[in-house]
């Protein structure tokens, strides 16, 4: 029966589908009825195994329903790894367009479904409260509940996230020096592209926000600089803590754990945010950046470095799957916007630069370690959880390979008296 006649009788799945992608789906797709479309020799494939998966797939707005159902076990991926989907979900996105039926077919559709899989139900439990329900851990961006978000996110595993990350455990954006440059080869590029672009020198002092695991402030200890990083996340700061007293940095390196707001110390020379702006909200751009100049003295530098948009219209908020299942309440916008807001509060912008296809290749070798460590990471944080990460992270690589969304390093200065900028070079100091 194809499309056109399958208004005679009761639709399968499978034809829904196909009436819903215009009759061009990439992969093969079967479902718990016995039914079957797509090209039936096609690389990729999803299997729907269950009633509640029809339901999670009706009901989910955007990506979110295709998550939920795959998270909770009830949709197979087949031709790729759990820990790494990235090519099932590249010819998703190369191919997949759905369309919007008419009316007529449209019930025909609700019919052969069951009213029944059409009322939502309880997502799977990895998923985070919808945001207007958040609001009992306090106002958006507000300290307590930003500490919950961090919580989330960040607070998974160490383990976990060794596996992940490699033995930089930096969960940020890689500088790649070169095509067949390894993954702690590029991390480490990227540290001392910032340490150089923040021109630090033995004895200067230097605040990081949101430090991770604190590689940014044991890289800068490592050269003399006095460092002090703060994290909303205890697992960060525990294993900051033990990393820097394992390599005799105690005296030079600091990790609190911490909001970042409670940093009472000035004149630092300079302050680095990596990986930080993404949580802060774009209604509190303005209080950052004047909190940040005020912990600089003048003349010192601050190099924010953040994933935004390709543009600065776009509403802030993420929603969907990445809002419910990895980032709650984080916010992106254009470097643009970023750089309006650094300039109102006080702040000179000397430099910028877009990293995004460095971003592309830091998660394709995150996923690589995932696929490597798959088994020891299921059993460290439970397969659901494994599967939100591959799934993230694949599909987070698709969208910096395809413009959905940049990296940048915006470089600052608070400018003397005057607006003297002291000894700073006519021209770029650092080595790209």
């Amino acid at each position: 029966m194809t499309a056109t006649d399958a208004t005679a009788g009761k639709l399968s799945l499978a034809q829904v589908l196909e009436i819903l992608a215009g009759g061009r789906l990439p992969l093969k797709f079967t479902a718990y009825d016995g039914s079957a479309a797509g090209p039936p020799d096609a690389p990729f494939g999803l299997n729907l195994l269950t009633p509640r998966g029809t339901t999670y797939l009706a009901t989910g707005r955007g990506d979110l329903g295709l998550a939920r159902a795959y998270i909770a076990g009830d949709l197979e991926m087949h031709g790729v790894h759990p820990g790494d989907p990235y090519e099932l979900l590249k010819a998703l996105a190369d191919s997949l367009v759905f369309t919007r039926p008419s009316a007529r077919m449209m019930v025909d559709i609700i019919r052969s479904i069951g009213v029944g899989q059409l009322r939502p139900i309880a997502p799977p439990p990895e998923e985070a409260l919808p945001r207007w329900r958040r609001v009992a851990g306090g106002l958006r961006h507000s300290k307590s509940r930003d500490a919950e978000a961090i919580h989330h996110h960040y607070d998974v595993s160490n383990r976990f996230y060794e596996w992940v990350l490699g033995p930089s455990m930096t969960y940020t954006c890689a500088c790649y020096p070169g095509d067949d440059a390894s993954l702690a080869e590029a991390q480490e590029n990227k540290y001392r592209l910032v340490f150089e672009k923040l021109r630090l020198k033995p004895g200067d002092r230097l605040l990081d926000v949101g430090c991770g695991w604190g590689g940014m402030v044991r890289y800068a200890a490592r050269r003399g600089v006095r460092a002090t990083g703060v994290t909303l996340s205890s697992e960060q700061t525990m294993w900051a803590q033990g990393a820097i007293a394992s390599e005799g940095l105690s005296d030079l390196a600091e990790v609190r754990y911490g909001d970042y707001r409670d940093i009472r110390e000035t004149g630092f020379d300079a302050v680095s945010s990596i990986g930080l702006l993404e949580h802060i909200g774009v209604r509190n751009y303005s209080s950052y950046f004047g909190f940040l100049r005020s912990r600089l003295r003048p003349g010192g530098l601050l190099l924010n470095h953040c994933i935004t948009r390709p543009e600065n219209r776009s509403e802030a908020a993420t929603r969907g799957f990445i809002d419910r299942y990895v980032f709650p309440d984080g916010e992106l916008t254009g470097s643009g916007r970023i750089i309006s807001e650094a300039q109102d509060a006080g702040l000179e912008v000397l430099h910028e630069e877009n990293l995004r296809q460095h971003y592309a290749l830091t998660l394709r070798d995150w996923c690589a370690n995932l696929v490597e460590h798959w088994d020891e990471a299921v059993a460290e944080v439970g397969l659901p959880t494994a599967k939100v990460w591959g799934l993230y992270m694949a599909g987070s690589r698709l969208g910096f390979e395809n413009n959905g969304i940049q990296l940048h390093q915006v470089l600052m200065t608070k400018p003397g008296e005057g607006g003297g900028v002291g000894d700073l070079s006519l021209r770029p100091w650092w080595t790209p």
